[in-house]
C-alpha cells in the first residue's frame, strides 16, 4: 500500500465545509478511514473591526479550497472527484498532483509521526473540552490524526469518543 500524501480539492466557493462533511460521511459510508485519512479546511485566527470593536474570529485560508490527507487511487479519487461541490483537484489535467514538504509547513501540518506514552487498553483522563475529567479505556490510537478513541458511559451506555492527544493524559 502506497504512503498518504495531502492533496488540495478545489470546490465551489462557500462550500468547504460541506465538502469536507459529505467527504467525511462518504468515508464512513464505504469504510475508507485507512485510504482517506483527514479533510481540513484551513482557517487561520484574524481581528476584525465591528462597530468600532476588535472581534478575533476565524477566517478560511483558502476559500474555495479543501486538503484531503489520502493514499490516491481509483476508489478514492473517484469518491472525492464525485463528491457534491468539488470541481477537481488541484494539478495538471486529471493527475493530482500531492503537496511538497516547503507546502506544508506555513499550513502548520506536520509530516512526523508524534510519540505517545500510551497504548490501547490504557485508561485515560481528559483534560479539556467536552469531556473533561472523563475517564475511558483507549480503544484505538491515531497518530495520523493525533487523536485516541476511548469508550466513555453516555446514557448507560458505552460510547466510542475521539479525543486529542492533547486533551488526555495516564490516569
Amino acid at each position: 500500500m502506497s504512503e498518504a500524501k495531502w492533496y488540495v480539492v478545489h470546490t465551489y466557493s462557500g462550500y468547504e465545509n460541506k465538502v469536507k462533511a459529505n467527504i467525511e460521511k462518504t468515508i464512513e459510508n464505504r469504510h475508507l478511514e485507512d485510504q482517506i485519512l483527514e479533510v481540513r479546511v484551513p482557517l487561520q485566527e484574524v481581528v476584525e473591526m465591528r462597530n468600532g470593536a476588535a472581534k478575533q474570529v476565524q477566517k478560511k485560508m483558502f476559500p474555495g479550497y479543501v486538503l484531503l490527507n489520502m493514499v490516491m487511487n481509483d476508489d478514492t479519487w473517484y469518491v472525492v472527484r464525485n463528491t457534491r461541490g468539488v470541481t477537481g483537484f488541484v494539478g495538471p489535467g486529471s493527475k493530482p498532483v500531492p503537496l511538497t514538504e516547503e507546502e506544508m509547513l506555513p499550513l502548520g501540518i506536520k509530516a512526523e509521526d508524534i510519540q505517545v506514552d500510551f497504548a490501547e487498553g490504557d485508561m485515560v483522563v481528559v483534560t479539556g473540552g467536552a469531556w473533561k475529567d472523563t475517564a475511558g479505556v483507549i480503544t484505538a490510537i491515531s497518530t495520523q490524526k493525533q487523536t485516541v478513541t476511548i469508550n466513555v458511559e453516555l446514557f448507560g451506555r458505552e460510547t466510542p469518543v475521539e479525543i486529542s492527544f492533547a486533551e488526555i493524559k495516564k490516569a
